[in-house]
């Protein structure tokens, strides 16, 4: 089960941070590349513990979605959403915001397992892990231009 950790430095105030991660029209704004938007459940605003949302995205030239729920949140700190139904077997991504003298430390911790046995194993490791390495680091890096945009 592959484990991507990427941490970000944001020079902007934890509750900033916090919130532009767990808000909807942040996330669509930090997803441009794979036309990532909500379509079902909460569609706007900031999720709060036990919300649900449906993505909607475009990965590797297919159009997906992912329902995805927000299963502990404790403000400012962390919020974890695993997914409910989707493409992947299972997901956990664990949302951590550390506050620093020159700003927050915004940590992704993501964990999941690919569908299809064998053949996802092979997946992983021929493009998949690198690929969403890639994807949450983008929309750190997107976030993070945001939330210093606006300090």
């Amino acid at each position: 089960m592959p484990v991507i950790e990427h941490k970000q430095l944001i020079k902007a105030p934890i509750e900033v941070c916090f919130n532009l991660a767990r808000d909807v029209n942040v996330h669509t704004q930090t997803t441009l590349k794979t036309k990532e938007r909500a379509v079902g459940g909460v569609t706007e605003g900031l999720l709060e513990e036990g919300d649900s949302v449906i993505w909607e995205a475009v990965h590797f030239g297919i159009k997906q979605r992912l329902t995805a729920r927000v299963i502990f949140m404790e403000k400012p700190q962390s919020f974890v959403d695993v997914m409910v139904k989707g493409a992947f077997k299972s997901f956990i991504h664990i949302h951590q915001f550390i506050d620093e003298e020159e700003g927050t430390t915004m940590i992704d911790h993501f964990q999941y397992k690919s569908p299809f046995g064998f053949l996802g194993v092979i997946a992983d490791k021929l493009f998949l892990e690198k690929y969403m390495r890639r994807f949450i680091a983008s929309r750190a890096l997107e976030l993070k231009r945001i939330a210093e945009k606006n300090q």
